[in-house]
Parts: structure tokens; C-alpha cells; sequence
């Protein structure tokens, strides 16, 4: 095998890991401080919102991307190309989402509410959606010529083993076998 090949196996799933990591992460940190005024003497009502309570993609994103990881030593040539397709959307759509929030697109539209978005959080998940598509994009422009796991992997038919390897059958597995037969409702005398 080429071992350039094989670096870049090993970059794509780390590409893979890092941007699901990455989107995982940033979707559990504070992105939205929600500001609701209410009458005197009423304090006014403030809920912090996560990333995956602001942007749900983020971490689904982030599970498709891990998955997609351990999916590229699995699969070989046409299977990969489908998942580096689905990394190249699911990267997409995290930076999308991360795009939408640092733009303002978490507004509630409603009057007086004020809403208050973090930086980090929504660029995180810019950059990993990012990584996330630009390693979709190798793995789709490059993934047919990747070593694959070998053939050892696959199930195969099952071949006997030969006479001289097999130990003598003791007493206890003959009596075994013949309770067996019985079970199956066939005549171990005959």
C-alpha cells in the first residue's frame, strides 16, 4: 500500500473525529443569554441557552461526523465516496448553524426581549463545520484509493477442521453428542 495513502486515510478520520469532537463540545457551552422584561416590580426573567438548545444541529452534526469517523476504516471505494458525500453536508450544516447564530438569526423577534450571543461558541462550531466539510471533500476526491481492512474482516464459510487436527472424542463427547441428537429427536443407536 501507498503510505501516502495511508497518511491520508488517517488525516480524513482524524479531520472526522476533531470536527464531531469539536461540534460536540461547543454544542454543550453557553451560545444565547435570553433577556424577558416583565413589570415592576418584577425582575426581569434571563435564560442561558446551550448550543444545542439554540442550533439542535450542532451536536447531531457532531454524532454524524464521529460515525463518520470510524465509518471510513470500514468501508471501502464507493462507500466511502457516500461518506465523505454525508460529512461534506453534515459540515455544511454545522457551519450554517454556527453562521446563523453569530449573525443574529437566534433573535425571538419579539418586542423588548433582548437576546445576547456569545462569539466562541458559534465560531467553534464555523470551524468545525468547515473542517468537517473539507475533510468530506478529500475523502470524496480521494477516498476510492485508500486501503480498506482486509478481507480477513469478512465473514466467510466456515471450512471443517482436518482429521489430524481434530483431538480424539472422549467419552463425555460422545455422550454429549448422543443427548444432543435427542434433542433434535433423532436416534443416536442408529
Amino acid at each position: 500500500m501507498n503510505p501516502s495513502s495511508r497518511r491520508e486515510l488517517a488525516t480524513a478520520v482524524a479531520g472526522a473525529a476533531a470536527a464531531g469532537a469539536l461540534a460536540l463540545i461547543t454544542g454543550g457551552q453557553e451560545w444565547v443569554e435570553v433577556t424577558t422584561p416583565r413589570r415592576a416590580p418584577l425582575p426581569p426573567v434571563v435564560e442561558v441557552l446551550s448550543g444545542a438548545d439554540a442550533a439542535p444541529l450542532v451536536p447531531a452534526t457532531g454524532l454524524v461526523l464521529l460515525a463518520a469517523a470510524v465509518a471510513l476504516l470500514a468501508v471501502r471505494s464507493a462507500g466511502r465516496v457516500v461518506v465523505g458525500l454525508l460529512m461534506a453536508v453534515a459540515g455544511g450544516l454545522l457551519a450554517w448553524s454556527g453562521l446563523r447564530a453569530s449573525t443574529g438569526g437566534l433573535g425571538t423577534g419579539a418586542t423588548g426581549v433582548t437576546t445576547d450571543v456569545t462569539v466562541v461558541g458559534p465560531v467553534l462550531a464555523v470551524v468545525a463545520g468547515v473542517l468537517g466539510a473539507a475533510t468530506g471533500a478529500l475523502v470524496v476526491l480521494r477516498g476510492r484509493r485508500w486501503p480498506g481492512m482486509g478481507r480477513r474482516y469478512e465473514r466467510g464459510p466456515a471450512a471443517p477442521a482436518p482429521a489430524a487436527d481434530r483431538p480424539e472424542a472422549t467419552d463425555e463427547d460422545r455422550a454429549q453428542s448422543a443427548w444432543k441428537a435427542l434433542d433434535r429427536g433423532e436416534d443416536p443407536t442408529a
